[in-house]
């Protein structure tokens, strides 16, 4: 800092947390200072309105470096270069190294191979699907699954047998019998243990991770972030420990396993993540006494998740997965996957493909993000999340450990009944709108229809339970299916029949009414009726009439609650047919309750359950 500079600063006073505070109280005027302002998060834990310096203090990580144990500042010492890759389903190998090719020509620098059935992969057809890739020069991931495959050896030979330096290959393999386990419900009695050959000799190459664990399938189902980590440390403890038994050495094992990740919306938390993780994950690795603590290192892998994606209003998953995918570079992610907008409903197309990479390039290459090591960084806010989020991860993974590690909590249920929890808690406030999810249940496009014929399967969970399975499996979703299959049904009702209207009856105070009327559009758009808003009416004669002249299914009086007392009951002796709905809570509503008024709609319903209710009284 330049001498003048300081000189500036000596004329202000330091101000003191008490200052701070007492400050704060005074301009809340008698506010709850907890309900105002202390945000109370699906963690388990509550983040204060702000940080300062006094609250980084105990943080022992603090005082090591990028690329030191324990590796919460990052893997890497001098720069924040990650992956950007870029996923390949594998149907015709030849056709697959074509597009593999010309996605590395495009910015790509990590292959995602993905295969239906790995018995079609031999010798002969990987050296077809990597042909003309150089193997030093982009990152190759095989997907297969099975957890049977024999892709890891497949790759160890492919590389032999050419002339790449060894040292420069980064590649991985996603076994995962646990994964499986979790979500088809069988595993194999010793499977873990067979894991060992390829994990041996995987060893020619140093930087090849042949084990995975999914944590997005627990984020793809529901869970928090403390959720989705705690599970994903509890699972890579239990490959730890059963490889170890096998007789694989505890430096092997650590440097075999690739964690991949889900990316939610929630950008502070999701950058904390990785941090808390990379924190946790060298501890778990330092307790079983490696030789070396480069062991420790955290590799994950990011992938935008589902759970969050929508099928109407779909642009706005590209606003979404642009910022997962800030969260999950600036956290420190080995790799990225940005999912293209349209993935979650129908074959991705040229167009979303090379959306979903530009995505990251100009990640990197516009926004510099791969420049900075650790740009998190000294954030007051986000060193605090890190700490937060990792007691309460390390808590839960505690409790599964005392149950006898992952397999042995989840087959007990507990892994499944917390998900379930967190999950049902998540549609709650989806439900109530306490949660938004743009253009689906808040905002929704008011012309925005799916054509007759949309897959039905894309609104139900993706059940992949084998027959046979011995425990309750995941089974991942996404929070606005429940929306989407009634939105959907309104307009599958529509091809046959006259899509419903909901008229707002606007009249009496000017400011009730415009602001009443928004939110009643809003609130019946969500469901895919035809809203129809209006600047106002002198008399409730004259709107009901209006209405009756629309064809209205629905009218919705919009005024201010003093209004309502007399208005209402005048509407509904002129209503037929028509759904009458009050929109808002007036002090009045039990009176007008007994005068056979019954529909209500405000900020505190639950929109999901009062529109399918709504349906109903349509016949749809």
């Amino acid at each position: 800092m330049a001498e003048k500079d300081k000189k500036l600063f000596t004329e202000f006073n330091s101000v003191t947390t008490e200052e701070w505070e007492a400050k704060i109280i005074a301009d809340l005027k008698g506010k709850d200072y907890d309900r105002a302002l202390v945000w109370k998060t699906f963690e388990g834990f509550n983040v204060r309105p702000y940080y300062r310096q006094e609250n980084l203090a105990g943080k022992d990580y603090l005082e090591s470096l990028p690329g030191e144990f324990p590796f919460v500042r990052g893997n890497n010492k001098t720069n924040n270069n990650w992956f950007i890759r870029q996923n390949i389903f594998v149907t015709d190998f030849e056709e697959a190294n074509a597009k593999a090719l010309r996605v590395l020509g495009k910015g790509v620098t990590s292959l995602g191979f993905l295969f239906s059935d790995c018995c079609s992969v031999t010798k002969e057809n990987l050296a077809i699907l990597l042909k003309d890739i150089c193997v030093e020069a982009a990152e190759v991931n095989l997907v297969c699954p099975s957890d049977d495959c024999n892709l890891a050896e497949l790759f160890v030979d492919y590389v032999s047998a050419g002339k790449w330096n060894r040292e420069n290959v980064v590649a991985s393999t996603a076994t995962d019998p646990i994964g499986t386990f979790v979500l088809k419900g069988v595993l194999e009695e010793g499977a873990v243990a067979k894991l060992k050959p390829a994990i041996e000799k995987a060893k020619a190459l140093p930087k090849f991770r042949t084990v995975a664990v999914h944590g997005k399938f627990f984020a793809n189902s529901g869970s928090s972030i403390v959720q989705e980590l705690a599970f994903s440390l509890a699972q890579g403890a239990e490959y730890l420990t059963q490889l170890t038994e096998a007789g694989v050495s505890i430096d092997d094992a650590a440097k075999a396993i690739k964690f991949n990740f889900g990316i939610g919306n929630n950008y502070f938390m999701e950058i904390a993540k990785l941090r808390a993780g990379r924190l946790l994950w060298s501890k778990i690795v330092e307790a079983y006494a490696p030789e070396c603590k480069c062991s420790a290192k955290m590799i994950v892998h990011s992938e935008t998740n589902r759970y969050n994606k929508t099928i109407y209003d779909p642009y706005v998953n590209m606003l979404r997965t642009q910022t997962e995918a800030m969260s999950a570079i600036l956290g420190g992610a080995h790799s990225v996957t940005v999912l293209p907008f349209n993935a979650i409903y129908e074959d991705s197309t040229e167009f979303s493909e090379r959306i979903a990479r530009n995505q990251q390039i100009l990640l990197q290459e516009e926004s510099h993000l791969s420049k900075i090591a650790d740009p998190s960084a000294g954030s007051y806010y986000i060193e605090n999340l890190t700490e937060s989020i990792a007691d309460q991860a390390w808590n839960l993974f505690l409790t599964i450990q005392e149950k006898g590690g992952f397999i042995a909590a989840f087959k007990e249920g507990f892994i499944q009944a917390e998900i379930k929890k967190m999950a049902a808690e998540r549609d709650k406030r989806f439900a109530q709108r306490r949660e938004n999810l743009l253009g689906t249940n808040q905002f929704p496009n008011f012309n925005e229809k799916l054509k007759p014929g949309f897959d039905g399967s894309v609104f139900e969970p993706v059940d992949l339970t084998v027959e046979g399975a011995e425990v309750e499996t995941l089974k991942p979703y996404r929070g606005a299916q429940a929306f989407e299959a009634l939105r959907y049904s309104t307009d599958m009702y529509s091809q046959e029949n006259k899509r419903p209207l909901a008229f707002m009856l606007t009249i009496g105070n000017l400011t009730f009414r415009k602001a009443r009327a928004q939110f009643s559009c809003n609130f019946f758009a969500v469901a895919g009726f035809d809203v129809q808003d209006n600047n106002g009416f002198a008399t409730v004669e004259e709107g009901v009439a209006a209405a009756k002249a629309a064809g209205a299914d629905i009218v919705v009086v919009c005024s201010s609650d003093e209004e309502y007392a007399e208005i209402a009951p005048k509407m509904a002796e002129l209503l037929e047919e028509e759904i009458l709905v009050v929109a808002g809570a007036p002090a009045c509503m039990a009176e007008l309750q007994e005068k056979g008024i019954t529909n209500f709609i405000h900020v505190k319903s639950n929109i999901l359950e009062d529109l399918k209710a709504y349906q109903t009284k349509l016949g749809i």
